[in-house]
């Protein structure tokens, strides 16, 4: 199984628009998911959190300022970026863009390189495991790129999912993270997993950390779930 794809929401009413974005950003490895409405959005961003949304201004129902204006108030979503894309170029709508709390603000007719690199480093900053960054954590270093983990410089041999629990530990040290979020961000919401399997798999996590000594660096939280540091 591969590395859990960053999940891209793309609210957009044309559907010329719709289909390159959903194109080239599955053709840079994403999941994409679209909607082409505000309404529709919200909904989507409730039933299933993105790692990053690609926002049109311009949207039938509810624009895309006040999508923005909604998720950026909620504790839930604030920290998901948005790009938000618009044909209006004056600096006026763009500073109210970013007022809002949209992450970027791109302005129609867009180049799809620059939007693709804007993307990108959007996510490296909120998951820099999926853009291939080392990561690193007290002793602990991941590199996302050659799936190697050293503890005080010794190689750790992990299986492919506690590789991917301990990239999602490392993007947020001290989040408490619950088995379902795991679930989720590790076997991806289209496998059935039970939740115990998460227990399983961060008892292994421990064991392979652990492996040459040193303390464990995994936190049990009673009732919540788990979290690094």
């Amino acid at each position: 199984m591969t590395q859990s794809r960053p999940n891209v929401l793309v609210v957009e009413d044309e559907p010329a628009q719709r289909e390159i974005l959903t194109y080239n950003l599955e053709a840079e490895g994403f999941r994409v998911a679209t909607a082409d409405n505000g309404e529709d959005a919200l909904i989507m961003v409730s039933e299933e959190m993105p790692d990053l949304i690609v926002l049109d201004w311009m949207l039938p129902n509810v624009s895309g300022i006040e999508v923005c204006r909604r998720l950026k108030t909620r504790s839930d979503t604030r920290a998901v970026p948005i790009i938000m894309l618009s044909a209006r170029s004056e600096e006026v709508d763009r500073v109210r863009g970013l007022e809002t709390g949209a992450d970027d603000y791109v302005v129609k007719p867009y180049s799809v390189v620059e939007l693709m690199a804007r993307v990108r480093t959007q996510l490296r900053r909120t998951r820099p495991a999926s853009q291939g960054e080392v990561l690193e954590f007290e002793d602990i270093s991941l590199d996302s790129d050659t799936h190697r983990v050293h503890r005080d410089g010794k190689l750790l041999k992990l299986g492919p999912t506690e590789f991917r629990l301990l990239a999602t530990f490392m993007e947020k040290p001290g989040r408490v993270w619950s088995r379902e979020q795991l679930l989720d961000r590790v076997w991806g919401r289209d496998i059935y997993v039970d939740t115990r399997t998460v227990d399983v798999h961060v008892g292994r996590l421990r064991k392979a950390l652990c492996v040459h000594g040193g303390s464990d660096p995994l936190r049990t939280v009673r009732g919540a779930g788990y979290a690094l540091g």
